[in-house]
């Protein structure tokens, strides 16, 4: 007899979800996790810090900013210190919900470092505990960039960054994605020279490119300034400052650039050091992801979720992929649709996206239609100040139905989910165009953008 019906290795969104639900469905769990807290790199590091972070920062703008037209008087000056505290105080207050929520589920949480001892055995320190499942959901690192040695003190990683012990005059942020533009979005709101360089000739890889545009501009306005098409080379570490130095790849020019923080958001790989994947015989792509079918790899009873897989690093996929690896075990039917996984960047004004861009929908030969609505058309919006941005429909050309959205705009990560539901049932953008909307606001705007699919909208 096994010890567990399934061991989870890893504790972070995909790992305690994929536990929780198993036990809810009856299965004897176990969650390897050895940080210390659960909640992985999302919880600790990554997403919730951050959000506290952004939120504070944003507050802090909107102080300074749109106080006086509002008719709020008073000046405010920010106290990073508290900024800390209130971040720190966050991230204990989730990861302690997750410990609760293992007790409630009788998940057993065994504090460890995992290594793959065979089939069904998962050995943690001087321990081997057996399980007829095993699921891998051990996350991702920052992926690191040749000729830049980080020490998390004035080379950083996002880990690093959250936790400077003041904010720099000067940070430099290598690459402008998701991860580097909120980031870069925090410190430039208080009050830091902030410099994005990026490899490409356009800012987050991957999104629409009209919204790509207009996100620049809105960034540039707010004070951030942008190098693209940027080869960085190295970064070389001075007495009180660092050089950065990169290459045009327009015309191979040689440039540097001084800092006193550099900021490496270049991207994330899979972790999997120590776990013994590759000895154990497990298939790998070429990028070092695990290969798999539904979440099953090429070992039998042998799972992985999350960033290790691929697909987007989002924290909400590997969730889903949790719960429907957890089902899928219990004999049930569990479903990822990955054709309606939105992602968000947290910066203001916020952007969202699900689905299909422009861009893809040309390259497929695919005939659209496209309905747009800016926010300075929205009443709620413009009352509040927060009138930049639009949402953007993309339909089928014959069929209407929805099949993908971008909005850039106030609450854009809350108003997304209107679409995922919408995509989730097959709907067509009339659809969203005949469902009343409460007046006045932010959602109004997405229903606009589906009126600008058929006959028009009301308010442009």
């Amino acid at each position: 007899m096994a010890d567990f019906d399934v061991i989870v290795i890893g504790g972070g969104p995909g790992g305690y979800v994929c536990a929780i639900r198993a036990a809810q469905l009856g299965l004897k769990v176990a969650c390897v996790e050895g940080r210390g807290s659960l909640g992985g790199t999302c919880l600790n590091v990554g997403c919730i810090p951050s959000k506290a972070l952004l939120h504070a920062t944003e507050r802090l703008h909107e102080a300074q900013t749109s106080f006086a037209t509002l008719g709020i008087a008073g000046s405010v000056k920010p106290d990073w210190a508290q900024m800390q505290r209130h971040k720190a105080a966050t991230v204990e207050a989730n990861t302690r919900g997750i410990e609760f929520l293992f007790r409630k589920n009788k998940v057993t949480w065994i504090k460890g470092w995992a290594e793959l001892a065979g089939e069904g055995r998962v050995r943690v320190g001087e321990d081997t505990h057996t399980g007829r499942h095993i699921v891998i959901a051990t996350g991702s690192e920052p992926a690191p960039l040749k000729g830049v040695e980080v020490d998390e003190e004035r080379v950083v990683t996002s880990t690093g960054a959250l936790a400077l012990k003041k904010p720099p005059r000067r940070l430099a942020v290598i690459g402008a994605g998701v991860i580097g533009l909120e980031l870069g979005s925090v410190f430039n709101r208080l009050g830091t020279e902030v410099t994005v360089l990026e490899y490409l000739d356009h800012v987050t890889p991957g999104m629409d490119g009209e919204v790509q545009k207009a996100f620049r501009r809105l960034l540039e306005k707010q004070g951030l300034k942008f190098v693209l098409g940027a080869a960085v080379q190295g970064v070389e570490t001075q007495k009180t400052k660092l050089k950065l130095h990169w290459t045009s790849r327009s015309d191979g020019g040689e440039h540097a650039l001084e800092a006193d923080v550099v900021l490496v958001a270049t991207g994330r790989r899979p972790y999997l050091a120590g776990l013994g994947a590759e000895k154990l015989g497990l298939a790998l792509t070429e990028r070092g992801f695990i290969r798999t079918d539904h979440g099953r790899t090429s070992i039998d009873g042998i799972w992985a979720i999350g960033d290790v897989t691929e697909g987007p690093m989002l924290a909400h996929k590997a969730e889903d992929e949790g719960m429907a690896v957890a089902e899928r075990i219990a004999g049930r039917a569990g479903h990822v649709n990955y054709g309606v996984i939105p992602s968000v960047i947290y910066t203001a004004p916020e952007v969202a996206a699900v689905g299909q861009t422009e861009e893809a929908l040309r390259e497929a030969g695919r005939a659209y239609k496209v309905g747009r609505f800016q926010f300075m058309a929205n009443g709620r919006a413009k009352a509040n100040l927060v009138a930049d941005g639009f949402v953007k429909i993309l339909a089928d050309a014959e069929t209407d139905r929805i099949l993908g959205a971008h909005v850039i705009g106030p609450a854009a990560g809350e108003l997304i989910h209107e679409i995922c539901v919408a995509m989730e049932f097959g709907a067509a953008a009339e659809d969203l165009a005949r469902t009343c909307h409460a007046h006045p606001t932010y959602s109004e705007a997405v229903r606009e953008a589906a009126l600008a699919c058929g006959d028009g909208p009301i308010h442009s």
